[in-house]
């Protein structure tokens, strides 16, 4: 018997089974002729073929969509979207450390909620078995290209298209659920439908915009409780993506009390510590201006359409904050930080999330120890 060749991407997999899985199911029989490629634009496999497989065989994420389909996939259109690009072919060292975390036995049921090219589906179906494997996809047209992808594969995991918050119901309980697009709002629904020790694996962030976190969790009395792990980045869950309106209302002006660079250098640690002391919160340290050099820090909050930006000179000192909306943002994110302080600034390991009935709450060193949101 012929030995199937190596897959360069092999030495991304956990473990030998999973590299087995990857021999059954390469990336390239799942990514669509069509592909952007950070660095280079959209290569064609029809027009480029080695430069296609080359793209293929890096350790990065593969733009397949942009605005949902609407626009045509082209490095122009990436170029003038680059806030909208809507799928893509994950990359295989961030593929394979998802499924790593999701650590599935034999015998498992998976529920997939983002099918995207199908790749991830395959790989589950190559090590588990496709009868064990449930994979929903939202967009009906990524829908339809999985399923020529995962055909022509020979893998036939169960498809649904639909709302992934949803979840499967008439395919429970799941020992594991796979999520393959960033989420802020975690849906209980997800905790309903695994079994009493199943793990969810899921692309958290504290708030519209903001860090991906490799998050696993384990279901048991109700309730989903477990940790953060690295940085990610995924496109955002569709329900849950970031709206685009317009900043309104009179701005605020008053001076920072806290240095805003000081706020921005606390990291993904605070950012994670900002959604229970501040929930639906946006914070971002964007760093210096391109334009004048002036150091920008910036919060949302989308409910009450609340935001505020602090400008500090290129030289430093007294930073210049407007607010606008109902909410003082700024108010509330130096009362948080000084709260965060006073916590002793405690480093990312030290962090962790529940999701249950009553919402997501994130809590240091146990979950006994939820942290409290600050006043306003």
């Amino acid at each position: 018997m012929v030995e199937p060749e190596q897959d360069p991407l092999e030495e991304f997999a956990p473990n030998a089974e999973w590299a087995a899985a990857l021999r059954a199911a390469p990336r390239e029989w799942f990514v669509p002729e069509r592909a952007w490629v950070p660095g280079v634009g959209v290569v064609d496999r029809q027009l480029a073929t080695q430069e296609w497989r080359q793209a293929v065989q890096r350790d990065v994420a593969l733009v397949t969509q942009i605005v949902d389909g609407d626009v045509e996939l082209t490095t122009e259109n990436v170029d003038r979207n680059p806030h909208r690009l809507t799928s893509s072919s994950s990359a295989p060292s961030l593929v394979f450390d998802m499924l790593r975390l999701l650590d599935p036995y034999p015998g498992d049921r998976v529920l997939e909620v983002g099918t995207g090219t199908g790749w991830t589906a395959a790989l589950l179906s190559a090590y588990l078995g496709a009868q064990q494997v449930t994979s929903i996809e939202v967009d009906e047209q990524i829908a339809a290209q999985a399923k020529e992808h995962l055909d022509r594969a020979g893998f036939t995991p169960r498809l649904v298209v639909g709302d992934g918050t949803v979840g499967d119901p008439d395919g429970t309980p799941f020992d594991r659920i796979h999520v393959t697009c960033g989420v802020v709002t975690i849906p209980y629904t997800w905790v309903e439908q695994a079994r009493p020790g199943g793990i969810i694996v899921v692309p958290w962030s504290p708030s519209v915009g903001m860090t991906n976190l490799r998050t696993r969790l384990t279901v048991t009395d109700g309730a989903a409780i477990g940790r953060f792990h690295r940085v990610c980045a995924f496109m955002p869950l569709r329900a849950q993506r970031d709206p685009f309106a317009p900043i309104r209302g009179e701005p605020r002006e008053r001076s920072s009390a806290i240095d805003p660079r000081r706020i921005a250098a606390a990291g993904t640690a605070f950012e994670v510590a900002l959604a229970g002391l501040l929930p639906g919160v946006s914070f971002s340290g964007g760093g210096s201006n391109p334009v004048d050099s002036t150091f920008r820090a910036t919060l949302r909050e989308w409910v009450s359409d609340s935001h505020a930006i602090a400008i500090q000179p290129p030289t430093g000192g007294t930073a210049e904050v407007r607010q606008r909306g109902p909410r003082n943002l700024w108010d509330e994110l130096e009362a948080a930080f000084q709260a965060w302080v006073h916590l002793g600034e405690p480093a990312l390991e030290r962090l962790g999330l529940t999701v249950n009935t009553t919402g997501q709450h994130i809590w240091l060193d146990s979950p006994n120890n939820q942290l409290t949101e600050v006043t306003h």
